[in-house]
């Protein structure tokens, strides 16, 4: 059930120490929003001169407010802190907000002080939030420790960084956005950003969890931890497209970096991942869309016209009264991972029944300027949208507004004097109660008058509505939900660790990979040629002669293939040996490689998020094409059939120009092995198997490498 948080959202009682009467200190302003509810619970002001503050008599210790306090706010200088907490815990504090800095952030020593006063907290039974952070907000329970108030809604917001927060705030409020929650994440020295994706999960008016984190922590723990929060998860984060491994030593190392892996983690635990502020708010709006309007409960409030169930299904009509608009909106549509396709001819026979006969009615669906003569033709059009079976979600851009706007004074276009205006705002409620019977299919508005009064109806009713085409694609997109792979309602867990791999070399893995049933050609090790003899006269040619122990056998000269006899591999021996003098080589058959495709099947140890999977187009090439895609390991071979057939170049998988198609399946099935076998390994760093030939009747794995951590 994870971490009892109670104390920590819905506290009893809450004493700030470090409570000033100067504005400059942060005691200050959590004092003052810590005073708003002074009827909820008690708030005790310490400050350790007494008097008074903000025209409250101030206790000079925690010990002197004579009773116990559930939870304690500390704003004091780092020399006192450990003293503060202590004398909390003293008092039967359950709950520690620690906003004092110089711990973790500030270097070794920093860090085994704040692991000492966690490792006192948590044998105390409580919890702290912090140290480094800004305080923390439940407008649910009235419980306000931040320097700044958050408009109530549906969204927890766990952040970071306090300055973004107040910036997200900022940017919601427009599209009536409130919180539920806010958390300044701080050093997670004891309560983590998994134990708080857990609790809010399991908090009933928070509709959806917004996080900025720098620092995952547990980077898989998170991703299991939204995977299983039954609501919306969106994540903004830095430092994304750092390397992760510039000294790797395999194609896998080289070729995976943290935005390879934070986009896997998102993508395999369902949650939205974003890049900028603004894309995050847009994508709330679209989230708290689905759920209705917003209001006193937030986007999870009143029903409305969403039904709060995702759309699996991505086919969008995009609708306008302007063919610029409405091929813009297309192109963003697409973009943003939508599908425009041309609708069937039932669907056009619809609309031309409600639209004139200039209009185009293929998708984009145009007016034509039939919005200006009769604005209710926009609720009609939305209309017949919303009732084809072949449409998902519905677009509409451009004009819609304007006339209101007109009306209005806000710098509409053209007057259509109070009666085009009056109807588009009357449109405006059909199209909600066009809505209210649409079976859940949501609509997303751009409009170049956001603010008019036809467009607040729509955003009063729940519709999103914005300014940017860019916008509104993003927010449907987050609306309609992303494909997610088979089998990814949650992250596969982690096998039992197997005894660590004692032979890191060629034939060393290739016995572990061939003990989980990776399939490999004969081979044997030699270091001599009374060696190579003996092996070719264990099984027939022809013969792969490969140098052992060199970082890229491949580009060093190493391999030397379709050796036929005994006479051409000793042959090959003696030229290799003479120019790269390598203590070992393998002899192995020659595989068929007739009507196959070479794949790379790799896992690389992720600091934050363990193994991580790498899968695509392989063999020598396989860092010039960069074809590949990622997922957490292990992979289970139906999400590893996935991933092969979202490479850009899966149509040679299915066969092109008369070659036959290849066994996915098989190669499927090598891929779970092959990461079962990784993340079974935790000390190996890098674990690879290119080529893994896949043909007609199988997969065969034709060399393996591991780098031990």
């Amino acid at each position: 059930m994870g971490r009892d948080l109670t104390a920590l959202f819905d506290p009893r009682s809450v004493a700030v120490v470090g409570a000033s009467d100067d504005p400059a200190k942060y005691g200050h302003a959590v004092a003052a929003q810590a005073l708003r509810a002074p009827d909820r619970r008690p708030v005790h002001l310490v400050n350790r001169r007494g008097g008074t503050v903000l025209g409250r008599t101030a206790a000079t210790s925690l010990t002197a407010v004579g009773e116990p306090v559930d939870l304690v706010v500390i704003s004091v200088p780092g020399a006192g802190f450990e003293a503060a907490v202590d004398e909390a815990l003293a008092c039967g504090a359950k709950a520690v907000v620690a906003i004092t800095a110089g711990f973790a952030e500030a270097g070794p020593a920093g860090l085994a002080r704040q692991r000492a006063v966690a490792a006192r907290v948590r044998a105390a039974g409580a919890v702290l939030v912090g140290p480094n952070c800004l305080g923390i907000a439940d407008n649910t329970t009235e419980l306000y420790l931040a320097s700044d108030r958050f408009a109530p809604g549906g969204v927890a917001l766990l952040s970071q960084s306090g300055n973004l927060a107040l910036e997200l705030q900022l940017r919601a409020e427009p599209h009536g956005l409130g919180f539920s929650r806010f958390v300044s994440l701080g050093n997670q020295a004891d309560v983590t950003l998994v134990d708080l994706v857990e609790d809010c999960s399991r908090h009933e008016a928070t509709s959806a969890i917004a996080v900025y984190a720098e620092d995952f922590g547990d980077g898989r723990a998170f991703a299991a931890a939204a995977a299983a929060a039954g609501k919306p998860v969106v994540l903004l984060t830095a430092g994304r497209g750092t390397a992760s491994a510039r000294s790797a030593q395999s194609h896998t190392g080289a070729l995976t970096t943290s935005a390879d892996v934070v986009a896997a983690a998102c993508r395999d635990a369902g949650v939205e991942l974003v890049r900028t502020p603004r894309e995050m708010t847009v994508v709330l709006a679209g989230l708290a869309g689905l759920a209705g309007p917003t209001g006193p409960a937030g986007p999870a409030g009143p029903a409305g016209p969403g039904t709060g169930v995702r759309m699996r299904g991505r086919r969008t009509a995009v609708f306008t009264d302007g063919g610029g608009h409405g091929a813009i909106a297309a192109d963003a549509a697409e973009d943003a991972g939508l599908e425009v396709p041309e609708l069937g001819g039932p669907t056009q026979d619809r609309l031309r029944t409600v639209l004139w006969e200039q209009s185009s009615v293929a998708n984009p669906v145009d007016l034509a300027g039939m919005g200006e003569q009769r604005p209710l033709s926009y609720a009609d059009t939305v209309g017949a949208l919303l009732d084809a079976d072949e449409v998902d979600a519905v677009l509409m851009t451009g004009y819609f507004g304007g006339y209101a706007a007109s009306e209005g004074g806000l710098g509409g276009g053209p007057a259509g004097g109070s009666v085009l205006a009056e109807g588009e705002t009357r449109a405006a409620k059909e199209i909600v109660a066009h809505l209210a019977s649409a079976a859940g299919k949501p609509l997303v508005v751009q409009s170049m008058y956001p603010g008019s009064p036809s467009c607040r109806v729509l955003a009063e009713a729940g519709v999103p509505v914005f300014a940017a085409t860019e916008d509104a694609a993003r927010a449907l997109a987050a609306m309609t939900g992303r494909p997610r792979p088979v089998d990814a309602t949650r992250v596969a867990p982690l096998p039992r660790p197997a005894p660590p791999l004692s032979d890191p070399g060629y034939h060393g893995v290739r016995a572990l990979l061939d003990a989980a049933g990776v399939p490999f050609p004969a081979a044997r090790e030699i270091t001599d040629e009374a060696g190579l003899l003996a092996a070719a006269a264990e099984f027939d040619g022809p013969y792969v002669l490969k140098a052992l122990h060199l970082l890229h056998k491949s580009d060093a000269g190493g391999v030397a293939l379709r050796l036929a006899d005994r006479d051409a591999l000793l042959a090959a021996y003696r030229e290799m040996h003479a120019r790269l003098g390598a203590p070992a080589y393998s002899v192995e058959a020659m595989a068929d490689l007739t009507d196959g495709i070479e794949l790379i099947v790799g896992v690389n140890q992720d600091p934050r998020f363990g193994p991580v999977a790498l899968v695509g187009l392989g063999g020598v090439l396989t860092e010039s094409l960069r074809d590949v895609a990622f997922a957490l390991a292990p992979v289970p071979a139906r999400r590893a059939e996935t991933l092969l057939r979202s490479l850009r170049s899966a149509a040679l998988l299915d066969g092109v120009r008369g070659r036959p198609a290849v066994d996915v399946a098989a190669a499927a099935a090598v891929v779970e092995r092959i990461t079962t076998v990784a993340a079974a390994h935790p000390e190996i760093a890098e674990l690879e198997v290119n080529p893994l030939l896949v043909r007609p009747d199988g997969a065969l794995a034709l060399d393996a490498r591991a780098v031990l951590r």
